[in-house]
C-alpha cells in the first residue's frame, strides 16, 4: 500500500516536471520566434534603406531644386541605420515613410521622370519592399501577441515571473501615420 502511494506521488512529480519543462521550452521558443520575426522586419527595413539612394539619385537628376526633401530622406535613412527597439523603429520608420511619400509626390510633377525606366523600376522595387515590410511587421506582431498571451496564462505566468520573461513590444504605427503627407510645389 505504501509502495502504491509512493508510485502515485512519483508519477505526479514526473507529470509536473514534464509540464514545467514543456511550458518553459514553449516560452523560450515563443521569445525566439519574436527575435526571428524582428530580424525579418530589420532585414526589410535595410532592403528599403539600400534602395533609397538609387531612388534619390534618379529623382535628383530631374528635380535638383528640391534639395530639402533629399536632406530629409538622408537624415531619416541615417536614423534607420542605427540599432533600434521596436518603438524607436516605429518612429524612424514613420519619418522615412513620410519623406518617401513626399519624394514620390514630387516625382509626379516631372512627367519625363515618371517615364524613365530606371525610376519605374526603382518605384516598383520600393513598392514591393514596402509590402514586405508590412508583412514582416504583421508576422512580428503575431509572434508578440502569441508570446504575450502565453506569459499571462496559468501556469506559465508563474514560470514567466520566475525566469524573468517580460511582455514584448508591438511594432505600432507612429502618431499621424494615417495622414497623407502634405506636399507643396
Amino acid at each position: 500500500m505504501k509502495r502504491k502511494g509512493l508510485w502515485i506521488i512519483l508519477g505526479i512529480i514526473v507529470i509536473l516536471a514534464i509540464m514545467f519543462i514543456s511550458s518553459y521550452n514553449g516560452l523560450v521558443s515563443s521569445r525566439e520566434a519574436i527575435n526571428g520575426e524582428w530580424a525579418q522586419v530589420e532585414s526589410q527595413l535595410q532592403r528599403r534603406n539600400d534602395l533609397i539612394p538609387n531612388l534619390v539619385e534618379t529623382v535628383r537628376g530631374y528635380a535638383a531644386h528640391e534639395e530639402g526633401i533629399f536632406l530629409e530622406i538622408a537624415a531619416a535613412r541615417e536614423r534607420m541605420m542605427r540599432p533600434m527597439t521596436p518603438a524607436e523603429a516605429t518612429a524612424a520608420e514613420a519619418e522615412m515613410s513620410g519623406a518617401l511619400g513626399r519624394l514620390l509626390a514630387i516625382s509626379e510633377a516631372y512627367p519625363e521622370l515618371r517615364a524613365s525606366e530606371n525610376f519605374r523600376s526603382l518605384q516598383d522595387e520600393l513598392a514591393g519592399t514596402e509590402n514586405r515590410i508590412q508583412f514582416a511587421r504583421s508576422q512580428y506582431n503575431n509572434s508578440v501577441q502569441t508570446f504575450n498571451t502565453r506569459i499571462q496564462q496559468f501556469p506559465r505566468v508563474i514560470l514567466a515571473n520566475m525566469f524573468g520573461f517580460e511582455a514584448a513590444e508591438y511594432f505600432q504605427a507612429a502618431e499621424g501615420a494615417d495622414q497623407v503627407p502634405n506636399v507643396q510645389f
